[in-house]
C-alpha cells in the first residue's frame, strides 16, 4: 500500500486537485454533501478527508482544525499528494461596527499576526490569496445575491487575545492593535488565512478564502442589538462550491485551448 501522508492519513490518488479547507471536523460532511459519490477517506487527529466529484472533476474537503500550525500541515501534506488549488471555508467576527452577522466576507490579504508564516517567508512579504480564486468567489456570491465584502483581515495565533485582551500582560499592545487594524478598514478577525495565503505562495500553488461572518463584537459593542451572532454556514460553503465549479470549468477550457 502507498505510504500516508503522516498527519492526514492520505494516500496518493485518495484526494483530487481541488480542495476545500474548512477549519471544523464537523462541517466536512456538509461540504462533501454537495459532491457527487462522495466518500470519506481518512480521520486523523483534527484532519477528516471526504473525496468526491464536482463537474466531473474529482474533489476533496479536508478539515484543518484550529489556527495557521495546522492549516498549514494539511495544506503542504495535501500538495504533497497532488493538490494546486484550495478555497477556504471558514468563520470569523467582524471588526467594523456597520458588518452584521451573516455577511461574506473575501478576503483580498491578510494581516501576519501569527507566527506559522514567520518560518516560510520574511514579513514584509505580503499575504494574499490567488486573485483569479478571489474574483470567482465574488462573482459565487453575486450569482447567489449574498451580502459580501471584499477586503483585508486580520489574523492571529491567540483567541482570547483577541476576545480577552485585558486579561494578557501585554494588553496595551493587544487593544493599540486592534484599534490600528480597525482604523486602516480591516474587515473581520480569523486565525488560518494568513498561513495558507503563505504557504501557497511559497509552494506555488492556488489558495482564497471565503469566510461566514458569524458575530461582530464592535457592532454590539456600539448597537447593542441582539442580532450580533448567528451560526449558519451555507451561504459560505454554496459560494466556495460554485466557485471552484467555475475554476475547474475555467481550467478545463485552458487545456482544450492548449491542445487545439
Amino acid at each position: 500500500m502507498s505510504e500516508r501522508q503522516f498527519h492526514i492519513h492520505c494516500a496518493p490518488g485518495e484526494v483530487g486537485e481541488y480542495v476545500f479547507l474548512p477549519g471544523d471536523p464537523g462541517r466536512v460532511k456538509q461540504i462533501a454533501s454537495y459532491f457527487e459519490n462522495s466518500a470519506k477517506v481518512a480521520q486523523n487527529r483534527e484532519f477528516t478527508t471526504y473525496s468526491g466529484f464536482l463537474a466531473d472533476t474529482k474533489v476533496s474537503v479536508t478539515s484543518t482544525g484550529i489556527g495557521g500550525p495546522s492549516a498549514s500541515i494539511a495544506m503542504e501534506e495535501l500538495i504533497a499528494l497532488g493538490a494546486h488549488t484550495f478555497i477556504r471555508i471558514g468563520t470569523c467576527g467582524g471588526m467594523q461596527p456597520s458588518l452584521e452577522p451573516g455577511r461574506l466576507i473575501i478576503p483580498t490579504g491578510a494581516i501576519r499576526m501569527e507566527g506559522t508564516t514567520k518560518e516560510y517567508l520574511p514579513l514584509a512579504f505580503p499575504a494574499v490569496p490567488d486573485f483569479t480564486l478571489v474574483q470567482m468567489l465574488v462573482q459565487a456570491a453575486k450569482s447567489f445575491t449574498y451580502p459580501y465584502s471584499a477586503g483585508v483581515v486580520h489574523c492571529k495565533d491567540s483567541f482570547y487575545g483577541q476576545h480577552s485582551p485585558e486579561t494578557m500582560p501585554i494588553a496595551q499592545t493587544l487593544q493599540q492593535n486592534w484599534c490600528a487594524w480597525k482604523a486602516a478598514g480591516a474587515l473581520a478577525s480569523e486565525m488560518e488565512s494568513a498561513a495558507l495565503f503563505i504557504v501557497a505562495s511559497a509552494r506555488r500553488v492556488r489558495c482564497a478564502t471565503i469566510l461566514q461572518m458569524l458575530w461582530n463584537q464592535e457592532r454590539q459593542k456600539v448597537i447593542r442589538d441582539s442580532a450580533h451572532a448567528l451560526d449558519d454556514m451555507t451561504h459560505a460553503i454554496k459560494t466556495a462550491i460554485r466557485a471552484m465549479e467555475y475554476c475547474i470549468k475555467n481550467d478545463k477550457d485552458q487545456q482544450n485551448t492548449k491542445s487545439i
